[in-house]
């Protein structure tokens, strides 16, 4: 079983709370099979009261350390004046566990004040956006629904926790089981990653292919740590062979050279817009080594990472958004 741990922090809103929990539990109830178990934390014992005023009180408290897979902080109103050292030890010890740390509507603020979140591609809701970034220089934000880089997971809140936890799920369990508990919320869409902020999937690729959108979508929300060939076809229940041949006839190049693309797309992104070292970039984008970043990169682009950076007059940080 996969257990996520959410810790709602007082003025949360319901609407971000409800849309990150639901969906697990809908999973549960469509498959006939607990693949989740969402586990509550609380602050104190008398729980957290949500900006609505309905009160939710956890199972564990700080002190507490349950065997968890996933750990989500949801929060609202004006996370920039929280302000809880122990509350910052602790999801530092969660990490160090190896346990994926994630944030919800001002959710990420609270990571980025717990030194969790230098050097990672984050989100945050559009409210929260400037003043984030005159707090730190150390951060990657970027206007999207939500975004996975490797072992943290930030989220804007409002209804966009549906569409990540769907992503999870899609990942675990496959992208037709995932669209059957979008199903159950009449959510007819699954929202990929950029959301609103970029154009919507089938006019920027280029094709209304189910299969090709749906390992698109899957790429994008893995561009940290890359799917390989085997994991998009099985999550789609496609062959290996049947997936090339579609993106082949669409796009004229095979499944995982598309997917290389995306990345390497990335990679050029962060380095015209952030200041974090090449080393960091090659990580980010799912490269095991500098140096196999950098010949992909030069092979993709016929200049090295390097050269093009140099070639960069970067932006000022309060535009980077």
């Amino acid at each position: 079983m996969f257990k996520v741990g959410v810790l709602p922090l007082d003025g949360f809103a319901l609407m971000s709370y409800a849309s990150l929990v639901e969906p697990f539990r809908a999973a549960n109830l469509l498959s006939e099979v607990n693949y989740y178990e969402v586990i509550n934390f609380s602050m104190s014992r008398q729980g957290s009261i949500s900006s609505s005023g309905l009160k939710i009180v956890g199972n564990y408290f700080l002190s507490d350390f349950p065997d968890l897979d996933m750990f989500f902080v949801v929060a609202g109103g004006d996370p920039f004046k929280y302000n809880n050292k122990n509350l910052y030890q602790w999801l530092n010890k969660l990490a160090h566990n190896g346990i994926t740390i994630g944030g919800v509507s001002g959710g990420p603020i609270i990571l980025v004040k717990s030194g969790l979140m230098k050097d990672y591609r984050m989100t945050v809701h559009w409210e929260h956006s400037p003043s984030l970034l005159e707090l730190t220089h150390d951060i990657i934000l970027e206007k999207s629904l939500y975004i996975f880089d490797r072992n943290r997971i930030t989220c804007a809140g409002g209804t966009a926790p549906i569409d990540m936890v769907l992503a999870i799920i899609s990942k675990q369990q496959g992208a037709k089981f995932a669209h059957l508990v979008s199903d159950w919320f009449l959510h007819n869409e699954i929202r990929p990653s950029g959301g609103p902020q970029r154009s919507n999937l089938v006019n920027r690729v280029g094709t209304t292919n189910k299969i090709a959108l749906s390992v698109i979508e899957l790429m994008e929300n893995h561009i940290a740590d890359p799917l390989s060939l085997d994991q998009l076809s099985e999550l789609n229940t496609v062959s290996k062979r049947q997936l090339n041949r579609i993106f082949n006839k669409i796009f004229k190049k095979g499944t995982m050279e598309y997917y290389r693309g995306l990345r390497l797309d990335k990679a050029k992104n962060l380095l015209r817009n952030s200041r974090i070292s090449i080393a960091e970039i090659s990580h980010i984008t799912g490269f095991y080594s500098s140096s196999h970043f950098s010949s992909s990169f030069s092979n993709y682009f016929d200049i090295s990472p390097k050269e093009y950076r140099n070639n960069i007059q970067f932006p000022s940080i309060n535009n980077r958004n």
